[in-house]
């Protein structure tokens, strides 16, 4: 027997290898096992299915080892990657990489230990090889195969050790192979069973003594329900029995030594599965709700996906909440996916107190154990649960999926870009869904125009909810022009006169403010008044950002940082300045503004660990912050009651950017940011501050005219061939040789022409040039909506493989972008 075994390597292929004999009952598709790939290397692949077909020319090398009792990808799992390396254009490997937790994916170069716990079973009679790697290793403790091959001189070594590691001789070295390490907790057990009351008695007996031992007797017969008739008694946590007990470890440890308890450790779910509400505590939907929750119903049974368009404010929530209800009364699992983390922070303890323990929550700030714990639970339940998480959940191992909730639909999150593979989880998320015979239902308040688009078209159904919950007003919008402002000097610093008046009057009437800057940093721009010095990246065409809390110049693309000097190192001068506004800048000027009231800053800096998203919303939710400064985190679907007035403080970075999907990103940006104001009792007032006060979009924020706004964008789409009539694909060539890079890019631009003729744009410098020692060049490709989309991937991968064994292709990486956004 053979299996087709996928490696988490960015190679289009699967590997064959054989399944040793006694292996054969055991392993299925989506096993995971360890392989030897080359002559050094071992990874953990997933088997995607077993044959009989021998493949030709090449010795077929034997799986390793099974890695657990069980599969642990369904078959869904693999044919959703499958679709995914198929439509973006990258390997399966990369896929699987992506989508199993790392807990799940031991090191490529697997160490191996002696088991010190390893008994000599009566029949086992090793080989001379076999003892010459038992005491070797027994000396050695841990070592990689390939150093037991090359210091034995055993050409054999990786068979040898495999048939070790099955007896129990060698183990793999969990601590730096396996890095999942289960969540184990110490139960307390009585050492006699439930009917046999004279060993109960003579326990009291031996207690009788010292009080602290017998109230944790008591403690313990209580908290495990010892004495009900109908059912057998609970296990006790250790820590749990020496709380209700009031009493030592020491006192548990004299009960241990007499004989009356013993201690046990077991491996546990970190998510606790009880306590799930018997009723979900809804609450009732308003009228336009009810109207809306019955259309979507209405729709799913004509078609599998609905966009629901909400403007903010109008309480998709809520009707999301009932439908996940339904769909947990029908017995059905939930994805919900919302594209930050922020938003599952908001979102947990208001779907907690509804839906209890039956919400998990997924992404990337939780520990990697946490991840497989999941990972882990879904593989084993049919359960009925909700999924609350970001692009990555997609990937969960579902079985009953009835239900997927895409929030926030159009947002540029959902798209993964770096490494491959770079899908977008909402497309991936429906084709999931159809794998699944699921129901979709997009939700925003300004929906992507591709969207929108399908839902006119008839290929979604459309309900719309044009009212804000309880009737509240959507917020009036002010458009600021900057450049009148500085003329007159009524600005102070970044603030314009008439934001600057209505913030203060917002903050003495009690109420709070969110500023939204799309840059992160103190100042966008570093410079020597002197001479012109400016400092950039090494390993990029960027300028680096001042972060002032660090006191260091920072690269945005690859990280690379070094602190900012004393003396410009052009020109010797004490003249470096820095000039713009980050959210660092803006925060530490709204201190001194505003003293007295407290700002707080929600960015990449401020949220780096697990828990800071929830502490800065939490901080803000119950007023203990004023002011929350911050990037696009802040503009997209919170919920604060209390947020008066919003300011956008430039608004000319969201509208300057060369790109056809500009206008769309500046729309539902400043859309979405306006709708944090006034969503309950009191009108809220937005502030846009910019230099262009003409440019169209502005105006259909003002109005907050949403099918306006597609109207002539999707006008300007149809005139210039761009999606939805269209289908792009750009392709990247990247190499550390920047004329290498522009070569190997006009070879494929040519070989690519010679096909599809003007549907190739390009080549060209991408918007940065060079990044972490990188040299980009684009293509962009521009196919027909209804064209086969499998036909022209197939036709891409065979004209690259007719040139690359061109010198300058060979030397260079090529990717490609389908569905950019």
């Amino acid at each position: 027997m053979l299996a087709e075994v996928i490696l988490p390597l960015p190679l289009y292929s699967t590997f064959t290898y054989v399944v040793p004999e006694e292996l054969e009952e055991h392993v299925q598709p989506g096993s995971r096992v360890l392989v030897q790939f080359g002559k050094k290397k071992y990874y953990t692949g997933i088997v995607e299915y077993t044959h009989s077909n021998l493949p030709q020319g090449y010795e077929v090398k034997p799986i390793m080892a099974l890695l657990d009792a069980s599969p642990v990808v369904r078959y869904p799992q693999i044919k959703m990657w499958r679709w995914i390396a198929e439509y973006y254009l990258c390997s399966v490997g990369e896929v699987y990489k992506a989508a199993v937790p790392t807990g799940l994916k031991p090191e490529s170069e697997s160490y191996i230990s002696f088991n010190k716990d390893w008994e000599l079973p009566d029949d086992f009679s090793p080989t001379d090889h076999e003892a010459m790697v038992i005491h070797f290793m027994e000396e050695k403790k841990r070592l990689k195969i390939s150093e037991i091959e090359s210091a034995l001189k055993i050409k054999a070594a990786a068979k040898i050790v495999n048939r070790l590691l099955e007896i129990g001789v060698l183990e793999i070295d969990e601590k730096l192979v396996e890095k999942y390490k289960p969540k184990k907790v110490v139960y307390v057990e009585l050492c006699c069973h439930q009917k046999d009351n004279d060993t109960l008695h003579s326990f009291f007996d031996l207690v009788n003594r010292s009080r602290q031992q017998e109230k944790t007797l008591i403690a313990w017969l209580d908290l495990s329900g010892w004495m009900s008739p109908t059912k057998a008694p609970e296990p006790v946590e250790r820590e749990k029995l020496l709380s209700v007990a009031g009493t030592s470890p020491a006192v548990l440890r004299a009960l241990i030594d007499k004989g009356i308890f013993r201690q046990v450790k077991r491996v546990v779910n970190r998510f606790n599965t009880n306590d799930a509400p018997a009723s979900p505590l809804l609450s009732p939907l308003s009228g336009p709700q009810q109207d809306a929750f019955n259309a979507i119903k209405e729709g799913f049974r004509n078609s599998k996906v609905t966009l629901l368009h909400g403007v903010t404010g109008s309480g998709k929530t809520e009707i999301y909440s009932h439908l996940m209800n339904a769909a947990l009364a029908d017995q059905r699992q939930v994805l919900y996916l919302v594209p930050e983390i922020s938003l599952t922070t908001q979102l947990t303890d208001r779907l907690r107190k509804i839906f209890g323990d039956r919400l998990l929550i997924y992404h990337s700030k939780f520990s990697d154990n946490e991840r497989v714990d999941i990972w882990k639970r879904l593989l084993t339940t049919t359960q009925p649960l909700i999924i609350l998480g970001v692009r990555s959940s997609v990937f969960l191992p579902f079985s009953n999926l009835g239900l997927v909730i895409i929030d926030e639909e159009h947002e540029s999150s959902y798209k993964q870009y770096d490494p491959a593979p770079r899908y977008n989880a909402r497309d991936a998320a429906i084709v999931l869904a159809s794998m699944h015979g699921s129901n979709v239902l997009l939700g925003s308040a300004t929906p992507s125009i591709e969207t929108y688009y399908k839902a006119l078209t008839g290929k979604y159904a459309l309900v719309s909810l044009t009212r804000r919950f309880k009737g509240a007003e959507l917020p009036e919008v002010k458009i600021i022009d900057m450049r009148d402002q500085r003329k007159r000097k009524l600005n102070k610093g970044i603030l314009s006169d008439p934001f600057r008046k209505a913030l203060r009057h917002t903050l003495e009437e009690g109420q709070q403010a969110i500023v939204f800057q799309n840059r992160r940093g103190f100042a966008p721009v570093v410079v020597c008044t002197q001479c012109g010095w400016t400092p950039k990246c090494v390993n990029c065409d960027v300028s680096m950002v001042y972060h002032k809390n660090t006191d260091i110049l920072k690269c945005h693309y690859c990280g690379y940082s070094k602190p900012l000097p004393k003396l410009c190192p052009a020109c010797g001068q004490n003249s470096i300045e820095t000039f713009g506004y980050g959210t660092e800048r803006i925060a530490e000027e709204l201190h001194k503004e505003y003293d007295g009231f407290r700002v707080a800053r929600m960015d990449l800096d401020t949220t780096r660990n697990k828990d800071a998203h929830q502490e800065i919303i939490e901080e803000f939710a119950r007023h203990e912050t004023d002011i929350l400064v911050g990037t696009q985190m802040v503009s997209k679907g919170l919920d604060f009651g209390n947020v008066n007035v919003v300011g956008v403080i430039n608004a000319d970075t969201l509208l300057n950017f060369p790109d056809f999907r500009s206008n769309e990103r500046a729309y539902n940006m400043l859309e979405q940011v306006a709708g944090r104001a006034g969503r309950r009792e009191k009108n809220g007032t937005v502030f846009i501050q910019t230099t262009q006060i003409s440019n169209p979009v502005l105006d259909y924020v003002k109005n907050h005219n949403y099918v306006k706004f597609y109207e002539s964008e999707i006008e300007e789409r149809r005139n210039f061939a761009y999606p939805p009539f269209t289908k792009i694909i750009n392709i990247y060539i990247k190499n550390k040789d920047a004329a290498s890079a522009d070569i190997a890019a006009v070879i494929f631009a040519k070989k690519l022409r010679e096909v599809f003729g003007e549907r190739v744009l390009g080549p060209e410098k991408p918007f940065v040039s060079r990044v972490a020692l990188w040299y980009l060049q684009s293509i962009m490709l521009k196919v027909e909506a209804g064209a086969s989309m499998k036909k022209v991937k197939d036709i891409l991968r065979k004209l690259y493989a007719d040139i690359a064994g061109e010198p300058h292709l060979k030397s260079s990486i090529i990717y490609y972008d389908v569905d950019p956004v």
